[in-house]
């Protein structure tokens, strides 16, 4: 972006898009000046922006990480020309992905898979409200709101086990109706998920009561 260069451009997972009407923002001086002319992908994801971190390698990023690469990828595409392929870590001179991108790109799926799944488990298990007090100590209860999931059901709160998941959060549990993902026609026993085999219920509190008290 310097005066007399050929352009304004950088690179995201190798892909490199033309952000000349960005210039305030891109060209020299601008607050991400240090993206420009280079692919930086690893500091989309982490906002590192000394020298260190303007780099491309992606391959020890979390899978959070990804899904935020994935955002800006989906930002460049939809705000700026595209304009070609950078030879390098993700294509080679014949423009060929290489095994750097496909590995990218299969963890950006995986991450998002991961986030459709979580997703799902928060409409099916919407967390409780909670609050704690050292005189009253711990309170859990369910609204139709709780967990910022909007329903039609309160739910009563039970412990959710998730293996591989340390503690066990609270959640609002459906107690009418079919469990998840079985139509309404389906037969079943109109408990909703209190069955579920992952659930606990809290000590001293009602099955069906939708909020608990936990003492000190």
């Amino acid at each position: 972006g310097a005066a007399g260069g050929p352009g304004l451009y950088l690179a995201v997972l190798g892909r490199v898009f033309d952000v000349e009407r960005g210039r305030k923002h891109y060209g020299p001086g601008g607050a991400y000046s240090g993206l420009a002319g280079r692919d930086a992908t690893r500091a989309f994801a982490t906002g590192d922006f000394t020298q260190a971190g303007l780099v491309d390698d992606v391959s020890e990023l979390s899978p959070g990480e990804m899904l935020a690469i994935q955002s800006w990828l989906s930002f460049y595409g939809d705000n700026y020309d595209p304009v070609g392929k950078l030879v390098g870590r993700f294509y080679d001179e014949n423009g060929a992905p290489t095994e750097a991108l496909r590995q990218a790109e299969a963890a950006i799926e995986e991450a998002l898979k991961s986030q459709a799944e979580s997703e799902q488990r928060k409409q099916q298990f919407p967390p409780c409200n909670s609050e704690w007090s050292s005189a009253g100590g711990s309170r859990f209860w369910c609204s139709r709101e709780s967990g910022g999931v909007n329903r039609d059901w309160t739910g009563v709160p039970r412990k959710l086990y998730r293996p591989g998941s340390r503690g066990s959060p609270c959640v609002c549990v459906r107690t009418t109706g079919p469990p998840w993902g079985q139509p309404d026609s389906a037969e079943h026993s109109d408990r909703g998920d209190l069955d579920n085999p992952h659930l606990e219920e809290y000590a001293g509190c009602h099955p069906l009561a939708e909020q608990c008290v936990l003492k000190v």
